[in-house]
C-alpha cells in the first residue's frame, strides 16, 4: 500500500489549493480546487460543485489526480475516487464530497528547485460567509 509520508500529512490537514487532474473521452482535464484535505495517508477528501465538469468526470471515470503545493513540496496523489455524499445539505448550491483511495504518490520536485511556499489563496467578496461555508465543507470532509 502506498501512503503519504508523515511530514506532509501534518502540513495538510486543513483546506488545500490544489490541481485536480480528472479525464473525459481519454481526453485530460484539470482545475483549480481548495477544498481538499489529506485525511490519513491513504485517503484523499475533496469537495466539488455537483454539477461541474470535473465532478462529471469522476461519476463516468473515478480515475483522478491531483497536485499540492508547499514549502519544499510538489506532490501528485492518483487513486480511485467515489462520492461519499451526494450533497451538502447546509449548503444553499449543490456540493458533492468525494474520497481518494491513494494508489500512487509521486515528488515532483526536480533537483536544483524548491518550493517556497504555499499557493497564495485568499477569498474576495463576503469573506465572511465564504469561510461559514468552508467550515461546513471542511465538517464533511473531516468525517
Amino acid at each position: 500500500m502506498v501512503n503519504i509520508p508523515e511530514g506532509v500529512l501534518s502540513k495538510f490537514s486543513s483546506f488545500v489549493p490544489s490541481v485536480l487532474a480528472t479525464s473525459r473521452d481519454n481526453r485530460p482535464y484539470t482545475t483549480f480546487i481548495s477544498w481538499l484535505i489529506l485525511k490519513d495517508g491513504s485517503t484523499v477528501r475533496f469537495a466539488l460543485s455537483r454539477d461541474s465538469y470535473s465532478a462529471e468526470n469522476l461519476r463516468s471515470n473515478p480515475y483522478a489526480s491531483v497536485e499540492i503545493f508547499g514549502e519544499g513540496i510538489a506532490m501528485s496523489i492518483s487513486g480511485t475516487v467515489k462520492v461519499v455524499k451526494e450533497e451538502i445539505d447546509e449548503l444553499s448550491f449543490p456540493v458533492s464530497v468525494f474520497e481518494m483511495k491513494v494508489e500512487n504518490v509521486s515528488d515532483n520536485l526536480f533537483p536544483g528547485a524548491n518550493i517556497t511556499g504555499t499557493i497564495p489563496f485568499e477569498h474576495s467578496g463576503d469573506v465572511k460567509k465564504a469561510e461559514e461555508l468552508d467550515e461546513i465543507v471542511l465538517k464533511y470532509l473531516r468525517e
